[in-house]
């Protein structure tokens, strides 16, 4: 069996990832500059230019069991979600991973799902939330997803993109405490920080959204079409998307002092096209048998699902986590 993405498309694919990350640093390298040369003038730039290449050279080196942790998610075991563990191999194997990606459950009530690591050693998770509102085919869906991201290499830059968010998050922290010291020395008759700065500053998480967003149209539009290839079922991973839309963090989210959302970074649907678009896309596939006629469907039965991290509503509440809540 042979994924949709072909030889040649998936070489292109993977140039475009390498295009997709030399814009991602460049663009928010100068996200940071422009309010650090406004701050602190030479010494900021340079402190700016130390810190996005701290960013870049750790991002990557950060292994997906360290990312799962910071989840508290627990790995899947075969006396509770046997079926998902089957499901999951299957998926590998029609994808042609070297090795079966680790799963996992996020203890929170949310709907979402992503991947972590490289095709060699990967992870995926997916929250308890996802697991109690959507059915088997459903997830194949999201499992089948997440599987094309980790086979087409799109971790790596899908990684930096989630570090470099993370630490623009910073800026609105520190654009906070600059307005503080701001009208303090203006009570006291002097001028500390541009106010343009500082409004820069704050303005970044939300500009750092914006610019995943713009980047990441090709790469979701061909991880939907080779998870429909890998399950032989457009409209399973079209009805999945219909039901995470509702929970999708909102840019205005990243704006809040501290930040909240309701779907936390690292997201399935965080920074991607429209999902009106993509269920279309999907539902074209649907009508068109022969595109995805090479590989039979998977056999799915439903069984009675448990908790799979054994954590009730309490434990499931919204819980600080670095840099604000989320659900």
């Amino acid at each position: 069996m042979g994924p949709f993405l072909d030889a040649e498309r998936l070489a292109a694919h993977r140039a475009c990832n390498v295009l997709h990350s030399l814009l991602l640093i460049g663009a928010q390298g100068g996200l940071m500059l422009l309010p650090a040369w406004l701050i602190g003038g030479a010494t900021g730039v340079l402190v700016a230019l130390f810190m996005v290449a701290l960013v870049v050279l750790l991002a990557p080196r950060i292994g997906p069991e360290t990312v799962m942790r910071l989840y508290r998610a627990r790995p899947v075991d075969d006396r509770h979600g046997v079926q998902l563990l089957r499901l999951t191999a299957v998926l590998a194997e029609r994808a042609e991973l070297p090795h079966i990606p680790d799963l996992y459950v996020v203890p929170s009530a949310t709907l979402n799902a992503f991947a972590s690591g490289t095709s060699r050693h990967a992870a995926i998770a997916v929250t308890e939330g996802l697991l109690r509102r959507l059915s088997l085919r459903e997830l194949a869906g999201v499992l089948a997803h997440e599987m094309s991201h980790i086979r087409n290499d799109d971790l790596a830059v899908m990684g930096l993109a989630d570090a470099m968010t993370r630490f623009t998050q910073l800026f609105a922290w520190l654009a906070l405490g600059f307005a503080v010291l701001n009208v303090l020395a203006w009570l006291l008759g002097l001028d500390l920080f541009s106010w343009a700065a500082i409004a820069l500053l704050y303005l970044t998480p939300a500009a750092s959204s914006l610019l995943q967003l713009a980047l990441s149209r090709t790469r979701e539009f061909d991880a939907d079409l080779e998870a429909a290839g890998l399950t032989c079922d457009p409209q399973g991973l079209a009805s999945a998307l219909g039901a995470l839309e509702a929970q999708q963090g909102r840019l205005l989210e990243d704006l809040m002092l501290p930040p909240t959302r309701r779907v936390p970074f690292p997201s399935l649907l965080r920074s991607h096209p429209d999902t009106a678009e993509r269920i279309a896309r999907l539902a074209d596939l649907a009508h068109a048998p022969e595109q995805h006629s090479r590989v039979r469907p998977i056999v799915l039965a439903d069984e009675p699902m448990f908790s799979l991290v054994g954590l009730g509503p309490a434990e499931m509440a919204p819980r600080r986590r670095w840099p604000g809540l989320w659900y």
